[in-house]
């Protein structure tokens, strides 16, 4: 792998979403050159976040498979490996175990290997990509299983590029979030990158903790201090609040949630009538969960919204945004979408739970800052992925 670029490090985001990968890689040290998003709403986000810091980063909202790789590092004036990252979360719905995992059949699918496209041209030092543990056993077009990480795998090794990856919890890294993702991070040539320890860890079974790291943050520790939410105007935008702290519960929705116990879920309340638990089944064990104050909060999802742990309502998108490790600072654009309504594009809620946190991201990103500084310059012997 060759060295760090003497003008500092550059990196360029792909499927960037509402910015929770780009902050913590910024918060890392980099210089996000470009952000590359389809969605309106995101874009918005990302907009309002780099003139916030005041940092350079072009936002292209666009299909990514309509973008010119060669074309773009013109307009960001660099060339061929001059780039020291190139970092993104493809779609991760066709992989995902709470999908129907059709995989490079859903017309998403096919987008992951959107990041070899544009690592064929820009030839970055590192490439640090983001997906949901999914991956690992997903079936390629022939049937095997874990055909697509294979052959995604293979194609970095054909332009190059050694691999390493790694399943990371978010709450190892401080987020309020038991939140378990893939994380694939190659280098040109040789892969010297190591994932960062953890900084949290569980509580302990007993009374002996060997492990000398702080307990992981609680759901109650990540929403203390935020005082009452505003209520949400009806449909799917207005009355959204600049600070996102909305409350989108109906009225109805309030009964059945106050029917569920701390750390429950509404499937397991075998006893209240059928439309209270609106239809659902004993194996619908982890549907509608009350947080727990005690505990980190469950993986954040785009088509289900939490309990808060004690108040009869759903979680809004500030409380959400503290779980998901955003600081109070950062503004998200675009509608809230209450119960009932519908958004065409990301609302709010959804923005949060298809970000990578940010304190995840930038832990990764000192690491791989931490991998560049220790690079001579010159390339290196390349090796087999591993």
């Amino acid at each position: 792998m060759q060295g760090v670029s003497p003008v500092g490090l550059r990196a360029i985001s792909l499927f960037s979403g509402a910015g929770g990968m780009d902050l913590g890689i910024r918060r890392a040290g980099f210089d996000v050159l470009a952000a590359i998003e389809s969605d309106r709403h995101c874009c918005a986000t990302l907009r309002a976040a780099i003139g916030r810091e005041g940092a350079g980063t072009r936002v292209y909202q666009a299909d990514i498979r309509e973008i010119d790789p060669a074309r773009l590092g013109e307009e960001l004036a660099i060339a061929p490996a001059e780039l020291d990252l190139l970092f993104g979360g493809p779609p991760c719905q066709p992989f995902s175990f709470a999908g129907k995992k059709n995989g490079l059949g859903d017309e998403r699918g096919p987008l992951l290997f959107e990041m070899i496209r544009f690592a064929g041209h820009f030839l970055p030092r590192i490439i640090l990509v983001e997906q949901v543990k999914g991956l690992l056993s997903a079936r390629d077009p022939g049937g095997v299983k874990g055909g697509v990480l294979d052959g995604f795998l293979r194609g970095l090794g054909r332009i190059g590029y050694a691999s390493k990856w790694r399943l990371c919890s978010a709450a190892d890294y401080g987020v309020p979030q038991l939140r378990e993702r893939l994380f694939i991070v190659a280098a040109r040539g040789e892969n010297r990158f190591e994932f960062p320890a953890p900084t949290h860890g569980p509580p302990p079974a007993g009374t002996l903790d060997l492990s000398g790291l702080p307990p992981y943050v609680t759901a109650g520790e990540a929403l203390a201090g935020l005082g009452e939410p505003a209520p949400a105007a009806r449909g799917a935008g207005g009355g959204d609040g600049d600070d996102s702290h909305v409350d989108v519960t109906p009225p109805r929705d309030r009964e059945r949630i106050s029917r569920v116990p701390e750390g429950q879920c509404l499937a397991a309340q075998t006893h209240l009538p059928t439309d209270l638990r609106c239809g659902l089944q004993s194996r619908d064990s982890t549907k509608y969960l009350r947080l727990h104050r005690g505990r980190p909060s469950n993986t954040l999802r785009c088509g289900e919204i939490f309990f808060h742990p004690v108040e009869d309502r759903y979680l809004t998108p500030r409380e959400c945004m503290r779980i998901h490790g955003f600081g109070d600072d950062y503004r998200l654009c675009g509608p809230v979408r209450a119960r009932t309504g519908t958004a065409k594009s990301l609302d709010r809620h959804r923005q949060v739970a298809n970000s990578v946190p940010p304190p995840l991201a930038r832990a990764l990103g000192e690491g791989i800052r931490e991998c560049l500084a220790g690079c001579r310059r010159g390339p290196l012997a390349s090796r087999s992925p591993a």
